[in-house]
């Protein structure tokens, strides 16, 4: 069995620190990797009574332009996810949600990232004034379900975390 048996600091920023991690099966195995530690991110995939899906278009530096996708966050220290995505969901869209529903969790990149996103869907929504941070321009708008698949199939919306919620939830909303 694997067991993680030391972790070095070799960055630290306001967003993630990178870390040197060794593992071994005590057995002589090893595994050292530059892992990227991050506290996680809730996804708030937000949905109307006429089953139309909210998404935000902002730009991201590592595609090189702006991508629609469900709005996401970080979470704060000592954060829930569902409460983070309860504040991000306000933050960058400005809309609140009388109901909300895991639909999964996922670990984006488990080679080098230690991130784990929690994606929920939001519905029951109020709209209001979103609060973006100071480095968020974000543009938010509804579509409907079938378009968003020909976005994902046209390859408009290269996102994972909108392509797997998108589809996790086309897979189970039949039960909600």
């Amino acid at each position: 069995m694997m067991k993680l048996v030391s972790s070095k600091e070799l960055l630290k920023t306001r967003i993630f620190t990178i870390t040197e991690d060794v593992a071994t099966d005590g057995r002589g195995f090893v595994i050292r990797k530059p892992i990227v530690q991050h506290p996680g991110a809730a996804v708030m995939m937000a949905v109307d009574g006429n089953n139309r899906l909210l998404l935000g278009r902002q730009y991201r530096i590592p595609a090189k332009g702006r991508i629609w996708e469900f709005p996401a966050g970080r979470l704060d220290p000592g954060e829930t996810p569902l409460r983070a995505a309860r504040r991000e969901l306000k933050e960058e869209t400005g809309y609140t949600a009388r109901r909300w529903k895991k639909l999964c969790e996922f670990y984006p990149s488990p080679g080098t990232l230690g991130e784990k996103m929690t994606i929920f869907v939001a519905s029951g929504l109020t709209a209001g004034q979103a609060q973006p941070l100071e480095d968020e321009r974000i543009e938010t708008r509804f579509f409907p379900w079938r378009e968003v698949e020909a976005m994902i199939d046209r390859g408009i919306i290269r996102d994972g975390k909108t392509i797997i919620g998108f589809y996790r939830w086309k897979a189970t909303r039949g039960t909600r």
